[in-house]
């Protein structure tokens, strides 16, 4: 079960230090570029900014068996990795975080197994151990 967290500036920066922390700022950054773009154009994934971060299955930090799950709920905001990612989640949310991703909708850490929708000619890029792509979001023309 899902703990439901509604603020969006919490939840994006709890998603982003789950997923990311390791990565640096450049890292969680392109993490929250996926939330903004699948925010951007609501669907299956979720309709706003909590939704898309706490959709299940989709960020893994968010998965009750991950360890990251209590990790990211307990963390304080005296951690300087959370404040990075609260400050970069407030510029997501405010509108003015710039796109590292090229529009990317979908991710996946490349030291573990290759997912097969990964197998697609639709990669945007790599930053940190993160390879970019834009899946559900091919069709627009953006």
């Amino acid at each position: 079960m899902q703990l439901p967290i509604t603020d969006p500036v919490q939840v994006a920066a709890r998603t982003a230090w789950g997923e990311a922390r390791g990565e640096g700022s450049r890292g969680m950054q392109a993490v929250l570029n996926v939330v903004g773009n699948r925010a951007a154009h609501p669907g299956w994934w979720g309709h706003d900014i909590a939704g898309v971060c706490q959709k299940y299955a989709q960020f893994s930090c968010w998965n009750s068996s991950d360890p990251n799950r209590i990790k990211l709920l307990t963390v304080k905001e005296s951690d300087p990795q959370l404040r990075e990612a609260l400050v970069l989640a407030g510029c997501l949310v405010a509108d003015h975080l710039p796109d590292l991703t090229g529009g990317a909708d979908h991710y996946y850490d490349q030291r573990g197994t290759t997912p097969n929708w990964a197998k697609g000619v639709f990669y945007r890029c790599t930053i940190g151990h993160h390879a970019f792509y834009r899946l559900g979001l091919r069709g627009d023309g953006k």
